[in-house]
């Protein structure tokens, strides 16, 4: 019998059925030893992208009145699936990212444990915040029409995976099932960089809609290794909305082409972020090397190669400082160097480090030990180095470009004057997906400014903690304001991610038969509704 990494066809996959097309071939490549793996895939065009989503927006039409107890069975089946091909899938996306095959079976529980938390959101109803207002046709001087609300799809979803996350944010990620669980089809542009995991994966998600028996159309995957199609799904008119997560540079190309259509859409990318960290005297003085322990390991998880990776941090001058520094610094040492996710991504590391390297004032402090000749990959594959520079804090509110995000194992430890000049540059920043605050409790109370000022600047605001490594559930918020993201009011990750996908819809005077099963008077789906300004029981 052939296990999963076997089937790989390298075709499209459109509304349930692979399709082969003539567009430029590519292969993704094993990037701990440079050599290409087979089979070869090639790039949709626009034939694919119009095909994939007229079939979605047919799918749409079905799935607006799909029973919830149906959506929720698909999610549960791709969870369900992952889980037994999860071996194949695993495999194959080791091959292709070189990330551990322990890191990608966490990934792999994360990312179908993602699938079951949105099958039970799909069927409870609630998240669609259903509200009525009853008429008061007695009411003097005018009288109160009937008004209903509910939030509903809206329709195809374009998304775009993750090069670091083959598994949790690419093709069964987050994105894709918090939009099935808003009833929405979606069409997915695989990644370059593991077209073979974003295969096996689509055809998981197809095999259980075919199972679910929903229309085909409900979900696509398209491989392309350039620009033509990703930006052709975002101009085309059927796409509803778009969920991205990248770069800077690719994500704000989607979100100006978005804008620049006759009808402009929503575009949902999380982008670039330096997640700084700000270490306060009490807790430098106290623990200066249990801090620093912490902080290169978090800088160093998945070789750096984290949107929540903690490219800056904080402190006051003064012995503690010094002692954190050296701290970080053994440890940074001890970090062996690592073959990043693909070449590209590597190449852009080395760009960015020799960039802060050239700055006036920046220092390299430390780095990880160059590979020896001998410790090289296969072929002189080259490798990422963690490395360690330091400024005065002064010079981060003088040059702007300090501000951007170096992706992968760099980060710069600026040398405030005092906490003064630490809350300065906290007003500097740009936006962020996170700010860590390391401190004695009565420190962060006393630093209460500090704390109001991170809350303009970031989505996720950690605590003696380190920003990286996130807990998928209803209160955590994966955003921030620009650029880490382009709507800050969204996350993208948790439960509440289904909110990019929906939009209200208010009834006026309907008679009840006409209305969606939230907001009839019975409440046949027995959700939690706001009523005439007071939030029901559940199940009531």
């Amino acid at each position: 019998m052939k296990t999963i990494e076997n089937k790989l066809t390298g075709k499209q996959i459109i509304g349930g059925k692979f399709c082969a097309s003539r567009g430029r071939e590519f292969r993704g490549v094993n990037p701990a030893t440079g050599k290409e793996l087979g089979p070869a895939f090639r790039d949709a065009g626009a034939w694919e992208v119009n095909r994939a989503l007229e079939l979605a927006d047919k799918a749409f039409d079905v799935l607006r009145t799909a029973p919830a107890g149906t959506i929720a069975a698909l999610l549960a089946r791709i969870a369900e699936r992952l889980e037994a091909e999860g071996d194949g899938l695993i495999a194959r996306a080791h091959l292709e990212t070189a990330l551990p095959e322990e890191r990608l079976r966490a990934e792999l529980a994360r990312t179908a444990a993602q699938a079951r938390a949105f099958s039970a959101l799909a069927l409870d109803g609630s998240w669609a915040q259903a509200r009525i207002d009853h008429a008061l046709p007695a009411r003097k001087p005018l009288p109160k029409p009937d008004i209903r609300a509910v939030l509903t799809g809206v329709g195809p979803v374009a998304v775009f995976g993750a090069g670091n996350f083959p598994l949790a944010i690419s093709v069964a990620g987050t994105d894709t099932v918090a939009a099935f669980a808003a009833r929405c089809p979606v069409v997915v542009k695989g990644h370059p960089a593991h077209p073979g995991a974003c295969e096996l994966a689509a055809r998981i998600i197809a095999e259980a809609v075919a199972w679910a028996e929903l229309p085909p159309g409900m979900f696509s995957m398209l491989q392309s290794s350039g620009y033509g199609a990703g930006l052709a799904l975002v101009k085309h008119p059927l796409t509803a909305a778009v969920a991205f997560t990248g770069s800077l540079r690719g994500g704000r190309a989607l979100f100006d082409a978005a804008a620049a259509r006759p009808e402009p859409i929503p575009v949902y990318a999380e982008m670039g972020s330096v997640n700084p960290v700000f270490i306060l005297p009490g807790a430098a003085t106290a623990r200066a090397e249990e801090i620093a322990e912490g902080f290169v390991r978090s800088l160093n998880t998945g070789v750096g190669q984290f949107c929540t990776n903690p490219g800056m941090a904080l402190a006051v001058d003064g012995p503690a400082f010094d002692k954190f520094l050296a701290a970080v610094c053994v440890n940074a040492s001890r970090v062996p160097p690592a073959a990043m996710l693909h070449a590209g991504i590597q190449k852009a590391y080395d760009s960015g480090t020799e960039r802060l390297s050239s700055i006036p004032g920046v220092e390299l402090v430390c780095a990880a030990a160059a590979p020896r000749l001998g410790d090289t990959l296969p072929q002189g594959v080259p490798m990422a180095v963690c490395k360690i520079f330091t400024a005065d804090a002064g010079l981060f509110l003088r040059r702007p470009e300090l501000s951007e995000e170096v992706f992968g194992p760099a980060t710069i430890i600026y040398r405030c004057k005092n906490t003064a000049q630490l809350l300065a540059v906290a007003r500097g920043m740009r936006g962020s997906l996170t700010a860590t605050i390391h401190g004695t409790e009565k420190e962060l109370l006393r630093q209460g400014e500090l704390v109001r000022v991170l809350e303009r600047k970031a989505g996720r605001i950690v605590f003696n903690g380190f920003p990286t490594g996130l807990e998928p559930c209803a209160s955590l918020h994966h955003g921030g304001p620009y650029p880490a993201t382009t709507h800050s009011f969204f996350t993208s990750v948790g439960t509440a991610a289904i909110y990019r996908f929906a939009r209200p819809v208010c009834f006026q005077n309907f008679p009840d038969a006409a209305l969606p099963e939230e907001l009839r008077e019975a409440n046949p789906r027995k959700v939690r509704r706001l009523t005439d300004g007071a939030l029901g029981k559940k199940y009531v």
